[in-house]
């Protein structure tokens, strides 16, 4: 059996989706997402080997959302829309499948050999997806979108990532490899930091290491193994 996630802002449409993946007996559905901070955890944490994915979702559509997981947890994504705009848009995205709402089980018995398939053949499409701009943080129990032109730098610790800004700090699912690679400001200055290039008022060189202050004032720290590349991203010799 396929382990398998659903993610989709709507309870009926999950549930619906969720008998119909039983009845086929091809998948062990390991649960349901209703937003994109929950079905971050989940992948995370579950390792899906497939994913049916609205597109149509808010704050954060489907498209958006494939750009914020790491590559090494990508599951197989079939496309889930009530739009057929979104479903063409989904093919230009290089998705393995996509599925139109209400989903048919004749449709969805093809989708489910294609996907047999690709399992059995290892082999996994690649998704295209949009620079991030906004980054989905934990806050209460909603979702707080955090502007990229916001952060000073990104931290990560025994606790999580944490986005650092001048109004304080908001626990993010994004790892730090998908914040480097998807977030063109955001620079790797330490093994645990990326600090964002435009927050950057001037870098303090010290004996044995280096410290970036921004623009507000707070220290980062700089290893000696990024130095180079960080001085050559800001055009510094």
């Amino acid at each position: 059996m396929m382990r398998t996630l659903i993610v989709d802002d709507e309870m009926h449409v999950r549930e619906e989706l969720e008998t119909l993946l039983s009845e086929t007996g091809e998948y062990l559905v390991l649960g349901t997402c209703s937003n994109a901070i929950q079905a971050l955890r989940a992948v995370k944490s579950m390792r899906p080997e497939v994913m049916f994915l609205d597109i149509h979702m808010p704050k954060i559509d489907g498209f958006q959302f494939l750009g914020m997981l790491d590559p090494d947890v990508m599951p197989l994504v079939v496309f889930v829309t009530a739009y057929d705009e979104y479903a063409l848009k989904a093919f230009e995205e290089s998705a393995l499948d996509y599925l139109l709402k209400p989903v048919q089980a004749d449709r969805l018995a093809r989708t489910t050999e294609k996907l047999k398939r690709f399992l059995r053949e290892g082999s996994k499409p690649t998704y295209d997806s949009p620079s991030i701009e906004r980054i989905p943080c934990i806050s209460g129990h909603g979702i707080k979108l955090v502007d990229v032109a916001e952060i000073e730098f990104v931290r990560s610790s025994e606790s999580g990532v944490h986005l650092v800004t001048e109004k304080g700090e908001f626990l993010t699912e994004l790892t730090l490899t998908v914040l480097e690679a998807k977030v063109p400001s955001l620079a790797r200055c330490h093994k645990q930091v990326l600090v964002n290039l435009r927050q950057i008022d001037e870098i303090l060189r010290q004996d044995a290491s280096s410290l970036i202050r921004t623009r507000s004032g707070k220290l980062v720290p700089v290893s000696r193994r990024f130095l180079p590349q960080l001085k050559e991203r800001l055009l510094i010799r």
